[in-house]
């Protein structure tokens, strides 16, 4: 019975110890694994965390914790770029920005829309005569004024009222000579009597009179050729006149002319007949629809505008000359073309640009190509696609970061990802065939490498250039260069560094006026000469 006793204990004393040997082990190995995890999240928390802090308003001015800007602007946080958005932040320039600044900022963003751009174009202009209509009278004789029935200029006159009587010698001796002819009764002189009073502009009435009374006119009687109103009266009673004097203008008032401006970069949407839409501040209620009637040769060599003649009836006589009038002229229609709001466009007096959403809070700078423009939209000739997301509100503070380093071209999003694949494929066939190298590190090389891939891509360029000056102790030199194929960037004079690879000797073998083939990259916003080679006659 002992025995039996004894052998329940010794199992039951092992099992103890068993038990006892696993919780430890177990507790041992638990704290192992975290302490060896710790540096794993300790790295991860420090690549959330903002590499430093940088003014909105001012991109050198940068500090490692959050604060004010010298103009009393909150710090904007600057990120690292993570391996899982490499095919974004491998662009030129890209910035990212968290999401409460973002908010914070008040960021909006539009999708680039391909539409019909609105042609309406808004101006003002100004009433007057239909000068086709004006009728000027011009004495054919010498004599003086002795009646006038009009008094003022302004004033409303009807076709065949009376307007001035005058006194002529030559009218007086006209008149005699018919009524002599007419008295021999020979028809011949009595034609060439007739034909010189007709000539000398004597009124059908007057001839009338003349002919029914067989007295001389002392004084002739004018009358008007149609109705109007006096748009001159030059002259009063008791004036001598003589030929080629104007002594009033008749206007109709029936249709009315409308002098108008529109902007030089408007001018292609213009053409003769499109309709027009006039309204006058005296009668807001009303509208009038006319035509666009002539379009001037020249512009205002002053105000840099095109001048536009419109033409509107006026029946009713309520449109008065020197009038102001707003004018909606429709121009013609365009074909559908990529449409970006206009508050969207950064305008630099060299360089028109936007900032384009990458996603995932990465923005860029990119430069574009304006066309055409009305009240609300900007058309885009080039640097951007349907589709594309950009910012219409606070771009500038996204710009003033980006610019720095930015080659303003748009990438494609797909291609840039497909290169990153095929590159991190290579590296990890490379990492499978390296033998006693940690997989961590091996990693850490794959991404290493492949970010030095994107920015071996986006920020290397090799040109030609002419050396202007150069600071051999300060290693700044100012090169004209070329032009960038791949960049999409024409010619241009800028400043450039030389790489600290490069030793002084080097460097001493380039004089003003040296023209070489240079490599540069962009880093930090400084412009980097990393090698160049001097042209001779034969490379040349």
């Amino acid at each position: 019975m002992k025995t039996v006793i004894y052998i329940v204990g010794a199992f039951i004393l092992g099992g103890l110890i068993t038990t006892t040997l696993y919780l430890q082990f177990a507790v041992e190995n638990d704290f192992g694994t975290k302490a060896n995890m710790s540096p794993g999240v300790k790295g991860n928390q420090s690549q959330s965390e903002p590499l430093y802090w940088v003014a909105p308003m001012d991109p050198n001015f940068r500090r490692d914790k959050p604060g004010k800007s010298p103009m009393g602007m909150a710090l904007i946080p600057f990120y690292d770029e993570k391996s899982d958005d490499n095919d974004m932040s491998a662009q030129a320039g890209a910035v990212k920005v968290s999401p409460n600044v973002i908010n914070n900022l008040g960021v909006r963003t539009a999708r680039v829309r391909l539409a019909t751009l609105n042609n309406t174009i808004h101006t003002v202009g100004y009433i007057g005569y239909n000068e086709d209509t004006i009728v000027h009278m011009h004495p054919r004789v010498e004599g003086w004024v002795d009646a006038l029935y009009v008094s003022t200029a302004g004033e409303a006159v009807t076709k065949g009222q009376k307007v001035y009587g005058i006194y002529s010698p030559q009218l007086v001796s006209a008149q005699e000579e018919y009524l002599l002819a007419k008295k021999r009764d020979n028809r011949v002189l009595i034609d060439a009597a007739r034909q010189r009073l007709h000539s000398l502009h004597m009124p059908d009435k007057a001839m009338e009179e003349l002919q029914n009374s067989n007295k001389v006119l002392q004084s002739v009687t004018f009358y008007a050729p149609q109705s109007g109103v006096l748009e001159h009266l030059k002259i009063r009673h008791g004036f001598y006149v003589k030929p080629g004097d104007t002594l009033m203008s008749i206007a109709s008032l029936d249709e009315v002319w409308v002098e108008a401006e529109v902007f030089e970069q408007q001018a292609a949407l213009l053409e003769v007949g499109l309709p027009v839409t006039m309204n006058v501040a005296y009668l807001p209620e009303q509208q009038w629809h006319g035509e666009l009637d002539y379009i001037y040769p020249s512009l205002d060599k002053t105000t840099r505008a095109l001048r536009v003649r419109l033409r509107f009836e006026n029946l009713q006589r309520q449109l008065k000359p020197n009038m102001f009038a707003d004018i909606r002229i429709d121009g013609k229609a365009s074909e559908p073309t990529l449409l970006v709001p206009r508050e969207a466009v950064i305008r630099t007096g060299r360089q028109d640009r936007l900032v384009l959403a990458l996603g995932k809070g990465y923005f860029k700078s990119v430069e574009v190509k304006l066309g055409r423009m009305n009240s609300d939209f900007i058309e885009i000739v080039q640097g951007l696609e349907a589709g594309d997301e950009i910012v219409t509100s606070a771009q500038f503070l996204l710009d003033s970061q980006s610019s720095i380093s930015s080659d303003f071209i748009r990438m494609d999003h797909d291609n840039a990802a497909s290169a990153l694949s095929e590159k991190s494929e290579t590296i990890i066939g490379d990492m499978e065939s390296m033998n006693g190298m940690n997989q961590n590190e091996s990693m850490s090389n794959m991404k290493h490498d492949a970010q030095n891939m994107a920015h071996s891509v986006t920020q290397q360029a090799t040109v030609k250039g002419t050396v202007n000056k150069i600071d051999y102790a300060s290693g700044l030199v100012n090169i004209s260069r070329g032009p960038i194929k791949k960049w999409g960037r024409g010619p241009d004079t800028m400043d450039f560094i030389f790489s600290d690879q490069l030793s002084p000797a080097v460097i001493k073998t380039l004089l003003p006026k040296s023209e070489m083939t240079f490599t540069f990259e962009i880093k930090d916003g400084e412009f980097i000469v990393t090698s160049f080679t001097l042209m001779t006659k034969d490379t040349q």
